[in-house]
């Protein structure tokens, strides 16, 4: 044999013991798309998760809905394939019955409550009961809500359900999620009402609590293996983590109520 056929003979097993490994690489690796208010408890338990598995996750984020491009519908619509989605259960529901996650794999994460905000320094209102809730809209100066879900309820059936309709829609408005919190923080409303999960990141507002259990409103996070899995076991193994008891006091740190139901292995 030649000089030059031993060289490519040499390049050609180099570059498969490369791929090989490669392949055992990517074999580890799991593809998560996820979406909405989940983002920060996995941000914690993501490195947890891979620090004892060994394995890799490769996160894309998106919108749960829409038709934006980067919106985890279209990206399923196009092909893309994942290895679980994280959002909220009704989107995924709606994954499940256009085929593209296994609806046996759909396991609940954590359940959202909506809280109420006022800005640091002020007293805090009491809406512990039904009676101390309507009491503190009925004196309250101003009130935002996000334009959501959430603020859907507070408007359209909170006020209602508390015999408040008609009486404090003239110092209440909906405004884009996003400005929630930081007009309570700038002192533009006195109070706002938002997932708890959004409104513990922003500074210079006090969470003072939730609404009371009579009148609670949840939004549940869900996580399922998508049909387009490339790696289920690791795929089912992250789900398993994240509904684990362990993962719980970081779910609970981040504003959400966890639905902690397998056990850790």
């Amino acid at each position: 044999m030649t000089i030059r056929k031993l060289r490519v003979c040499a390049f050609a097993f180099c570059l498969a013991g490369v791929l090989l490994a490669s392949g055992a690489a990517w074999a580890d690796d799991v593809k998560v798309m996820i979406a909405g208010g989940f983002a920060s408890a996995y941000r914690e338990l993501g490195p947890q998760f891979q620090e004892a598995t060994g394995r890799t996750l490769v996160t894309v984020w998106g919108p749960a809905a829409g038709t934006a491009a980067n919106a985890i519908p279209m990206r399923l619509a196009r092909g893309e394939w994942a290895d679980v989605l994280i959002v909220v259960g009704y989107a995924l529901d709606d994954e499940i019955n256009a085929g593209k996650v296994v609806a046996a794999s759909k396991v609940d994460f954590a359940r959202s409550p909506i809280g109420m905000a006022v800005r640091d320094g002020t007293p805090k209102p009491d809406i512990s009961t039904i009676d101390a809730l309507r009491r503190t809209l009925l004196t309250a100066k101003s009130i935002v809500y996000p334009d959501s879900a959430c603020g859907v309820y507070i408007g359209g059936e909170l006020f209602s359900r508390l015999g408040l309709a008609g009486r404090v829609e003239s110092r209440s408005r909906m405004i884009p999620t996003g400005q929630v919190a930081n007009l309570v923080a700038d002192g533009e409303a006195e109070i706002g009402f938002q997932q708890v999960v959004e409104l513990l990141p922003v500074k210079g507002v006090t969470v003072v609590g939730t609404l009371p259990a009579e009148v609670q409103s949840y939004i549940v996070f869900s996580g399922g293996i998508a049909t387009s899995a490339r790696n289920p076991a690791g795929a089912a193994e992250l789900i398993r983590f994240l509904s684990s008891p362990d993962a719980a006091p970081a779910i609970a740190r981040t504003g959400l109520e966890p639905l902690a139901i397998t056990p850790a292995k």
